[in-house]
């Protein structure tokens, strides 16, 4: 079934308004339909440009309300989408059933055992603040406003992990809803084909209300950034990628080309001007920290330099990641290498000069991540070694008429991706589920981004398992769940 296959009637069936009393019943949590106070606001997340606009809300508020909705959805014939920050919104759904998992945002931490637990609205700075005291972390991305679960089910590439693998490689066990409306408890001993598949799998298998997790014995970080401009951007971008091949594992970096705009809001120092920011997290000490920066510090003069000894507590300064939601469409690759005059003309594409503005991110992949990991979950392209990302603004729908305006921004933002990522074509082996953060579902080449994930063989399986547990298909809107059927197409790098 190719993701074409998968669209929703124009115009669902109107739901049951009997069965529609019982699940109001059934719930703790709110049921919300259009024209309902709240609806606009439960339905909207961080991603502002692509909404959901279902049928029907649950605002989930305990496991036995995602059971409950679950079974409402499969006998009303509605898929079901879920949604706890919105971070990772790819796929929105236009009719069926949307689970709001917000309210449940409980965080436990189990400091002898060294893990802890979250429920499915659980964000990572709740999970960073519980940690911190017993001088652990955990292995959350750059922006403690991100949600735990969606993020590990994705992989999870975060500030340690060069030093401790991807975010699922930690999991220990997991809760989660099947489309046959049971609540599952997976663990490596219990079901290690279904527990597995959803490490790096995706919300595609189901509807996960809770997660236990090993953390990491790490108090304290020496990290933050090193920021050029001018006549140093070139040489920066090739004093980084020769750095990258000499790093240890302890050392987690990423560099970010941005040119921005000048907008009196900005900073002085930010305004108007194309800066290469490199974001250093290193898990040794301080001393040995600047020693092993000492190559990027000799590119010559820097915007701003402020590395430091830190409390893990503030790892978020590093990315320094917006906090507040808007509206974007974003694209990436992972890559087996990278040349320094392929990355200058990804920069160069997406500077000062083109046609819209483009966030770039290069990740610093390998050390732990390269390895199968403990929990040997479905994680795609762990020989990557970097993984680059582009992400554009967009006009927030709805802020201003002219639909025909918004739809040719999203088509020149996309026309900008493609032509970047073609840049990188030689080293290109697939995508990052995680990072596909645009509304991918209404792609011509939809299909393909999803097969892109995983290579051929886990593809196969992954789609396999997803057949086997939800032959209707009502977890469809996750990107890596858009195909259910096995495809027998090869993958496209």
């Amino acid at each position: 079934m190719e993701i074409n296959d998968l669209a929703l009637p124009s115009a669902p069936a109107p739901l049951d308004p009997a069965s529609l009393a019982a699940l109001v019943v059934q719930v703790r949590g709110p049921v919300l339909v259009p024209g309902d106070d709240g609806y606009d606001a439960e339905r909207s997340g961080f991603q502002l440009a692509h909404r959901h606009r279902p049928a029907v809300i649950v605002g989930a508020e305990c496991a036995d309300d995602v059971v409950a909705a679950v079974r409402f959805a499969r006998a009303q014939g509605l898929p079901v989408a879920v949604q706890a920050t919105g971070h990772g919104l790819s796929t929105a759904t236009d009719g069926g059933l949307l689970l709001s998992t917000r309210r449940m945002a409980g965080v436990r931490v189990d400091a002898a055992a060294g893990t802890a637990r979250a429920e499915a609205g659980a964000v990572w700075g709740q999970v960073i603040e519980a940690a911190a005291p017993h001088g652990l972390a955990p292995l959350n991305g750059s922006s403690p406003g991100v949600g735990v679960i969606g993020y590990t089910l994705g992989g999870g590439v975060g500030v340690l992990a060069r030093t401790y693998g991807f975010a699922a490689d930690q999991v220990r066990s997991a809760d989660l809803v099947t489309a046959d409306g049971r609540l599952r408890h997976l663990t490596a001993d219990t079901d290690p084909e279904l527990f597995r598949a959803l490490l790096g799998g995706g919300h595609g298998l189901g509807v996960v209300t809770g997660m236990e997790f090993g953390l990491a014995p790490v108090a304290r970080l020496y990290g933050g950034q090193l920021v050029f401009g001018g006549e140093q951007l070139d040489a920066a971008l090739t004093a980084y990628l020769d750095w990258t091949a000499t790093v240890p594992d302890e050392l987690t970096s990423s560099l970010a080309l941005i040119a921005y705009p000048d907008l009196p809001q900005l900073p002085e120092s930010l305004r108007g001007r194309y800066l290469a920011h490199l974001r250093i997290a290193y898990t040794g000490s301080a001393a040995e920290g600047e020693r092993l920066v000492a190559p990027l510090r000799a590119v010559g003069p820097r915007v701003s330099d402020d590395l430091h000894e830190m409390p893990y507590a503030e790892s978020h300064t590093i990315h320094r990641d917006p906090s507040d939601p808007h509206a974007y469409d974003a694209d990436n690759a992972l890559l087996s290498g990278l040349d320094a005059a392929a990355l200058r003309r990804v920069a160069a594409l997406t500077g000062p000069a083109a046609p819209a503005m483009c966030v770039v991110q290069l990740n610093h992949l390998g050390g732990a991540m390269a390895g199968p990991g403990p929990s040997a979950g479905a994680v795609g392209h762990r020989d990557a070694r970097y993984a680059l990302r582009l992400l554009s603004p967009l006009p927030v729908p709805g802020a201003a008429p002219g639909g025909d305006a918004a739809d040719a921004a999203l088509a020149t933002v996309r026309a900008l991706h493609a032509e970047a990522l073609a840049a990188v074509a030689p080293w290109r082996l697939g995508r990052s589920v995680n990072f596909l953060l645009g509304a991918h579902g209404d792609r011509p080449d939809a299909d393909e981004v999803v097969r892109s994930v995983h290579d051929a063989g886990t593809h196969r399986r992954l789609a396999a398992l997803r057949t086997g547990h939800d032959p209707e298909n009502l977890f469809r809107f996750h990107p890596a769940a858009a195909s259910a059927a096995p495809s027998t197409a090869p993958v496209p790098v």
